[in-house]
């Protein structure tokens, strides 16, 4: 039977070990071609925040661009390196994708940099080799890959609570399994920061993954920290992790077309939403993407 949040929970050992066992066995891959595969997305991961910390070139729309690069430049009145830190990597990633560079989907477009900055913000932040982050990104897989099997992950099939909802709780997991979490706090980790996405829309404004997407990104991976301390301290999510899932799949299915992708609802129908989509569009006018 496939692996689901609940039966994790209950495992000894490390939770990745568990994810890639069901992998290898699925796939035929061995654990180095796992492995090397992870290395590789890894790098790309690193190469895309480099990019993006240093460049302030506009977006395809024109709409974002230099958020993360500022960011990074800015003083820090709070002193709190970490934050600021997680925040740029997570908006770096998602303006590098606005201007159409290489990034990893994680799992998608619109949703790339969530893990990159918790999982590698929180690395960097603590000195840590980027070998320890492979079976944290294993596990990340995982958690997708769970959450799958209940709803396509896409915004325009759950609204953004699919898309950086899901990379949320793939992040939590990860930083939990970084610093030691068990498969339990793992597992409670995803479903503590999935549960706190639910209802999220998805309303790029002109349909592009800019805004509010790559700010949310930054957002979000902060909160997927947040839920990482949160299980690490021994904090549990009162609903079982698969139910929240489920949770996340109706509310998916109950919102309207409006709100999911179509640049229809929320932000987008602003009238400065509107405004921007019309000026992005003749600077533009290419295909939507999520």
């Amino acid at each position: 039977m496939p692996l689901t949040l609940n039966e994790l929970a209950r495992l000894s050992g490390r939770a990745s070990e568990h994810v890639l066992q069901e992998d290898l066995e699925e796939t035929g891959l061995s654990r180095e071609e796992v492995l090397k595969e992870m290395a590789e997305r890894l790098r790309v991961m690193r190469d895309s925040i480099r990019r993006g910390l240093s460049s302030d070139a506009p977006s395809v729309a024109g709409m974002v661009g230099k958020n993360a690069k500022t960011l990074w430049e800015a003083p820090d009145p709070l002193k709190d390196p970490l934050l600021k830190r997680v925040q740029a990597y997570a908006m770096a990633v998602n303006e590098e994708n606005a201007r159409m560079g290489r990034i990893v989907a994680a799992p998608t477009a619109g949703s790339a940099g969530t893990l990159p900055g918790a999982l590698l913000g929180v690395a960097d932040h603590l000195g840590l080799p980027d070998e320890d982050l492979l079976m944290p990104m294993v596990l990340a897989a995982g958690v997708a890959k769970i959450i799958n099997r209940q709803i396509y992950i896409a915004g325009a099939t759950g609204g953004c609570q699919a898309e950086i909802g899901a990379s949320a709780a793939m992040a939590a997991a990860a930083v939990t399994e970084l610093l030691g979490g068990s498969p339990e706090a793992c597992a409670h980790a995803a479903a503590l920061a999935l549960q706190n996405t639910l209802g999220l829309v998805c309303d790029p404004v002109g349909g592009f993954v800019e805004v509010p997407c790559v700010m949310r990104n930054g957002f979000y991976a902060v909160h997927a920290v947040s839920a990482a301390s949160m299980a690490l301290a021994g904090i549990r999510s009162v609903i079982p992790p698969d139910e929240v899932i489920l949770a996340m799949a109706g509310i998916g299915r109950l919102l309207p077309l409006e709100l999911k992708e179509t640049g229809l609802g929320g932000l987008a129908d602003t009238p400065t939403g509107r405004r921007l989509a019309e000026e992005a569009l003749k600077k533009a006018p290419m295909p939507k993407r999520g």
